[in-house]
C-alpha cells in the first residue's frame, strides 16, 4: 500500500521557515487535495516528497520510503511539480518515447497515455504548437506513463478550460478507485470539492485544517445565547461535540430540537438556533483566518 505520509516536515532558507511541522497522510484510494494560498508551503512540501528539495527536518514517505530509497521510483511514483520542460521542436509522442525509454517501459504504452489523455490528434504536433491546456494534458500523459500507484500533481487542472476541468475530475477519480495514492495540490477550491475525498489545508507553512470533506464540510447545529459558555457545557454533558465562537454554539452531529431541549433544562435563553453547513470553500477561508469550522 503506497501511502504518502509527512510527518514535522520543517524547511528553512536562512532565516525564514517555510514549513513549520507539516503533518498529513495521503491513503490509497482517495483523493487528497492539498490546499493554501501561493505561499502556503504548499509546493515546497511536494518537492521534498519527490526528492526535488530537502527538508531541515522531519520525514516524508511514499510507502514508507523517502523517494530516493524507492527502488526505480520513476516507475512508482507519477509527479507534475513545477511543470514540464518540453522540447517546443518535438513532436508530443516522440517526447513521450524518450520519457517512456527512460524509464523502462514500452512504446506502445505511449499511444495508450495519449489516448488517455485525449491526446491522441495531436501525437505528431510540435508541443511549441500546443495550447497550455494542451500541454498541461501532455505533462499528465508523461506523469502516467509508468502506471505509478502514487501520483503528486502540482496545480494540474491549470490551462484547462471547462470541459478539461470535467475531464480532468472524472480521471483523478477513476485513478483513486483503481487504488492509487493521488494527491493533488490545488488553489481552485470548487473543483477541489467535487473530486477529493480529503482535504488538507496550509497556511503560513503549517496544518490548520484536514480531514475527510464529509467530515469537515458536515451539518451543525448553532444556537446563539447569552448563557454559551453554560449551554456548551451542558451540551458537552450530553455527549455532544462543541465549539464556542463568542456567543454562538457549533454542535456537531445533532437536531435543533435536542439542542433546544437542552438549552431549556438549563434554563438558557435561545436568541437563534439554526443549522449550518459548510463547503470546501469555507473550510478554507475559516481555517486560514484562524476559526475552526468542525466541532
Amino acid at each position: 500500500m503506497h501511502a504518502i505520509r509527512v510527518n514535522e516536515l520543517t524547511k528553512r532558507y536562512g532565516s525564514t521557515l517555510a514549513l513549520d511541522g507539516v503533518t498529513f497522510e495521503a491513503a490509497p484510494g482517495r483523493v487528497t487535495g492539498f490546499l493554501g494560498r501561493n505561499g502556503a508551503g504548499k509546493t515546497t512540501t511536494l518537492r521534498i516528497l519527490v526528492g526535488l528539495a530537502s527538508q531541515t527536518s522531519g520525514t516524508a514517505t511514499i510507502g514508507g520510503l523517502p523517494y530516493h530509497g524507492i527502488d526505480n521510483p520513476g516507475r512508482h511514483v507519477g509527479a507534475l511539480i513545477d511543470g514540464a520542460g518540453f522540447h517546443p521542436g518535438s513532436s508530443a509522442r516522440g517526447q513521450l518515447l524518450v520519457l517512456a525509454r527512460g524509464v523502462g517501459v514500452p512504446a506502445s504504452r505511449v499511444d495508450e497515455v495519449l489516448a488517455l489523455t485525449d491526446l491522441a490528434y495531436a501525437a505528431t504536433r510540435r508541443t511549441g504548437k500546443l495550447s497550455l491546456g494542451m500541454r498541461q494534458r501532455l505533462t499528465l500523459a508523461a506523469v502516467l506513463l509508468a502506471d505509478p500507484e502514487v501520483l503528486i500533481l502540482d496545480e494540474p487542472a491549470n490551462g484547462l478550460d471547462p470541459q478539461g476541468l470535467r475531464w480532468m475530475r472524472d480521471l483523478l477519480r477513476r485513478l483513486a478507485l483503481q487504488g492509487r495514492t493521488v494527491l493533488v495540490s490545488s488553489h481552485q477550491l470548487n473543483e477541489v470539492a467535487l473530486v477529493a475525498d480529503d482535504v488538507v489545508v496550509v497556511h503560513g507553512g503549517r496544518v490548520v485544517a484536514s480531514g475527510p470533506v464529509a467530515e469537515l464540510t458536515r451539518a451543525r447545529v448553532v444556537v446563539r445565547s447569552p448563557l454559551a459558555g453554560p449551554l456548551a457545557t451542558a451540551l458537552s454533558r450530553a455527549g455532544l461535540r462543541v465549539q464556542i465562537d463568542g456567543n454562538a454554539v457549533r454542535v456537531a452531529d445533532a437536531t435543533t430540537d435536542r439542542v433546544g431541549d437542552i438549552a431549556a433544562t438549563i434554563g438558557a435563553p435561545v436568541h437563534e438556533l439554526r443549522v449550518e453547513t459548510s463547503s470546501v470553500e469555507d473550510v478554507f477561508f475559516a481555517s486560514i483566518d484562524g476559526r475552526a469550522v468542525a466541532a
